[in-house]
């Protein structure tokens, strides 16, 4: 190990670099900050992931690096961003680190002004457009805050990191700084042991259509996607993980009398969430052309499902788009009229030859799509901070 990543303390010790990592959500299905923890302890930090937890927050297993949730009074709106970042500023503030890793703009203004007093380096890794997110293009007084705090902390950034090559060049071009590209990529999938349709509660007789994320709001095309299982009769449909349009879908789906034709599941670790998503034969991706963060999204659960091994339906978006041809392992819609996704769907089934080389296009895309490639980048990137 280089002799870089040690500092000597007053007493003339030496002691190993300490990274701090923060992000706001309660860390349990966060892949990307994850695997971004397990990098830097490769890289020879000593490393401490702060994020905060909610009532009903599953348990953190040993990850092999300490974590801190925080426990806080108000769990959404203002107060919640106030008390988090107030909480997070005086918590680093008396806690040693000799690098900081700030994920989202809902962490990185604490980060700034610690990195600035304790005079200590600070990278910012955006994990999405995050001033042009649908809950804050409709309220312009949040957004300003936001857009202000990020105006005013960017271009002091010596650099940064974020998700795809559309997002980088928006900022690159507004804030004049470089910014790496790391795409939030999984590791290669090791199945903890086959799950079953009958243990799972699937039909055997049905095809089975899979959306997850831990984002399932607005202007993604669930409730579309639930409307349309009117009309698909053969299929049935997986539902995991939480969001804004969750509540929603259950009554569409009830409304309907669709409880037969679909499965809800909360959000869970993702090993096991893996193993709901094997089970499928076509994964989903339907986000609306909204917003610049949708636009350009590039959704963790895109590489799932090739990891997963199903072909994909997506909407045509550029950073989508690009993933989808380049790998030839899916289609897109026509548009978000729940008839027309049916439709598509149907049509993907009739053709089973291409479905079946699709399928096998996944499994080679997983072997170059895949987090052992994409964190050489980032390997490369914290190397300057050791």
């Amino acid at each position: 190990m280089s002799l870089s990543l040690y500092q000597i303390c007053k007493s003339g010790y030496l002691y190993l670099k300490k990274a701090i990592v923060s992000v706001i959500n309660d860390l349990v299905t966060d892949q990307r900050v994850h695997k971004s923890c397990i990098t830097l302890q490769k890289a020879g930090f000593e490393v401490l992931l702060i994020g905060r937890k909610l009532p009903g927050s599953l348990s953190v297993n040993d990850r092999g690096y300490k974590t801190h949730r925080m426990k806080l009074l108000f769990t959404r709106g203002p107060m919640f961003y106030a008390s988090y970042n107030f909480r997070l500023f005086f918590y680093l503030l008396f806690h040693r680190a000799d690098f900081l890793l700030a994920n989202d703009l809902d962490t990185l203004l604490p980060n700034f002004l610690i990195s600035r007093i304790k005079r200590i380096e600070l990278l910012y890794d955006s994990h999405e457009y995050f001033t042009e997110t649908p809950e804050l293009v409709n309220r312009k007084a949040v957004q300003k805050v936001w857009k202000t705090i990020e105006e005013f902390i960017l271009p002091r950034l010596k650099e940064m990191i974020t998700v795809n090559d559309s997002i980088a060049q928006l900022f690159s071009r507004k804030y004049q700084i470089p910014v790496h590209v790391v795409r939030n990529i999984p590791a290669k999938y090791i199945s903890n042991g086959p799950l079953t349709r009958t243990a799972a509660g699937l039909p055997e007789n049905k095809k089975i259509l899979i959306l997850q994320g831990a984002g399932i709001n607005v202007d993604r095309g669930a409730e579309e996607l639930v409307e349309a299982m009117k009309f698909l009769p053969g299929f049935f449909l997986i539902i995991i993980g939480g969001g804004d349009v969750l509540a929603k879908l259950v009554d569409i789906s009830n409304h309907n009398n669709l409880n037969d034709s679909i499965l809800f599941l909360p959000k869970m670790p993702y090993q096991q969430m893996m193993q709901y998503t094997q089970l499928a034969d076509l994964g989903l991706t339907l986000d609306k052309d909204t917003n610049i963060n949708y636009k350009f999204s590039l959704p963790n659960k895109l590489f799932d499902y090739i990891h997963a091994g199903i072909p994909v339906l997506a909407s045509p978006l550029p950073e989508i788009k690009n993933i989808i041809d380049t790998y030839q392992i899916g289609t897109y819609i026509v548009n978000h009229q729940p008839e027309s996704i049916a439709l598509t769907i149907t049509s993907i089934f009739n053709d089973e030859n291409q479905w079946k080389t699709w399928k096998n296009n996944c499994l080679i895309a997983s072997e170059l799509l895949c987090w052992e490639n994409e964190s050489k980048n980032l390997t490369q990137i914290y190397a300057k901070y050791s």
